[in-house]
């Protein structure tokens, strides 16, 4: 077992690097894009990586930007929430997507939020996001 300790990890290519095991077997890869953003009042990004900006779009609806396109349109998402900053309040599993009709793109994800009781479209002050997808 050894440690390795750098500042940087560079590819020797434009893809994203890849960790493998001893036997050059894929065991995983970064994040392609994370965000961390208020969505009440003015919505504003706390800490992400490739994500350039969000828009509010109505009650508990918000596209999130990517910097850089993501390299597929197959990517995961996942998301969390919690609607205020009362202790007692839901954080849980948020529900997202992309609205009826519209097709998952590479430089946008539109996601929505609702409350835990009643399930009506509802802002929430932290929101989180992380999206996966292979090169």
């Amino acid at each position: 077992m050894s440690t390795l300790n750098v500042g940087t990890i560079k590819s020797i290519s434009s893809a994203a690097p890849v960790f493998q095991n001893t036997s050059g077997t894929e065991k995983g890869q970064l994040v392609k894009a994370w965000v961390n953003f208020n969505g009440t009042g003015t919505v504003a990004i706390r800490d992400g990586f490739n994500v350039s900006s969000i828009s509010d779009v109505g009650t508990g609806q918000y596209y999130i930007n990517f910097d850089n396109a993501l390299p597929n349109d197959d990517y995961a998402a996942a998301s969390a929430a919690q609607l205020n900053e009362d202790s007692s309040s839901f954080w849980g599993t948020v529900q997202s997507g992309v609205s009826s009709g519209s097709a998952w793109t590479t430089t946008q994800f539109k996601m929505y939020t609702r409350a835990y009781s009643g399930g009506s479209s509802a802002d929430a002050q932290h929101i989180t996001l992380i999206f996966c997808c292979n090169d």
